[in-house]
């Protein structure tokens, strides 16, 4: 299903008159002469960022991938905007550049990794069999660096033919960007478009729908005992959460592209008591915002059938993200990155996602917002995570092109 959004004039000229783009069967060949002529040089940065631990709320590390980018961004002529975030325990970075176009362009990445502090010393950036490895090596410092270099060969063309190109740098995406949301939602009014520097899809993809995201937690409060001498005087919270998360877990629906599924359990600490407290917590992902309004409803009501008599459980749903939905105006910004693929001979998979992300927000405003513009990889949010070598000249090239032709409408 596609849904649309009012935008200002100028969004509307770009939706009409992107709707069916042309393009020459021949590449550009100074961005393409310049984004192979990148790929060392962008390696060597992505190298750095990546043998930096930046964990999200890890303050050390956050602020040292944050001043790479901004002497980066500094270099490139942007003014910079640092907007503190305490709760991430560190700062985004709002990065501006004017241009003499008509065209307002929102670029954005995060500088947070899910990897604990420690990470990058124990596997540092590596190049094996055309791969590059390292913590958050695609996801996103792959983005950060494909966004840099774009910018980078942009600024060698002298191209300016926009009115402002704006690099936002969330330093608190991979815990839901909860102080960064309305910083984004704002910028984003802001723009006619946003391009988001998630990473590639090991299928060399671009992403045009996401789902949302949520928390759900389950508390039970039961009766400690003994559990040795008087386990009959007890309310195993335990055995009640246990039973919680198997009737909880149900409550996904394949057809709709809902899942639940409990990830985080805690439950007592001796194992001769019979605990009295117990917690769950569940990823919900869903693709349609109602439902998250099914899901909390429901919690409530399939908790109530206990296993323990005498607990009392409590269901909430945090939520996070929303879904990003595939729309019209996206589907002109695919035609747009497919045709500049093509001018390389490659093809764009395009493709949706169960993770949630900052393009959500950006979407949710009415900006048309295409994700997936980053370095191409696999095996996110694992040990095993990878780039691809080979796609670092194409995606740099690609991100280049787009500013290019979004420029122009």
């Amino acid at each position: 299903m596609l849904f649309t959004f009012p935008r200002t004039l100028l969004a509307a000229t770009l939706a009409l008159s992107f709707a069916l783009p042309a393009y020459s069967a021949e590449p550009h060949k100074q961005i393409q002469a310049d984004a192979e002529q990148y790929k060392d040089q962008a390696l060597k940065l992505l190298e750095r960022l990546v043998n930096i631990d930046s964990g999200s709320g890890y303050e050390p590390g956050l602020t040292q991938v944050r001043d790479i980018a901004v002497d980066e961004l500094k270099q490139l002529g942007f003014s910079i905007q640092l907007v503190p975030d305490k709760a991430a325990n560190s700062s985004h970075v709002v990065a501006t550049l004017k241009g003499t176009g008509k065209a307002k362009i929102l670029l954005m990445a995060h500088m947070d990794t899910v990897f604990k502090e420690g990470s990058a010393a124990e596997r540092p950036f590596h190049i094996k069999d055309g791969r590059a490895y390292g913590p958050g090596v695609m996801d996103d410092k792959g983005g950060i660096v494909a966004g840099i270099y774009a910018l980078k060969v942009l600024k060698n063309q002298g191209f300016k033919d926009y009115a402002q190109i704006t690099f936002l740098l969330d330093a608190s995406e991979e815990t839901g960007s909860d102080d960064a949301s309305e910083l984004i939602r704002t910028t984003a009014k802001g723009h006619d478009v946003t391009l988001n520097l998630e990473p590639g899809r090991p299928a060399d993809g671009l992403v045009v729908w996401r789902k949302g995201s949520a928390t759900a937690v389950v508390e039970v409060k039961g009766k400690a005992a003994h559990a040795g001498v008087a386990p009959e005087l007890g309310r195993n919270a335990a055995m009640e959460v246990a039973h919680q998360i198997l009737q909880l877990g149900k409550l996904g629906d394949e057809e709709k592209k809902t899942t639940i599924n409990f990830t985080v359990l805690k439950a007592g600490d001796r194992t001769n008591v019979i605990p009295d407290q117990a917690t769950a917590k569940a990823d919900v992902r869903a693709a349609l915002p109602e439902e998250f309004d099914r899901i909390e409803k429901d919690l409530a009501r399939v908790s109530a059938d206990k296993l323990i008599p005498e607990t009392e459980v409590k269901t909430s749903l945090q939520r996070g993200l929303p879904p990003m939905p595939q729309t019209a105006e996206s589907d002109k910004l695919v035609a747009i990155a497919q045709g500049i693929y093509g001018e390389l001979g490659k093809t764009l998979t395009i493709e949706g996602s169960g993770g949630a992300a900052d393009a959500s927000l950006s979407a949710g405003v009415g900006t048309p917002t295409l994700d997936g513009f980053g370095i191409v990889g696999g095996n996110i949010h694992t040990p095993e995570e990878y780039a691809e070598v080979e796609s670092v000249a194409p995606r740099v090239y690609l991100l280049s092109r787009m500013i290019m032709e979004l420029a122009k409408r």
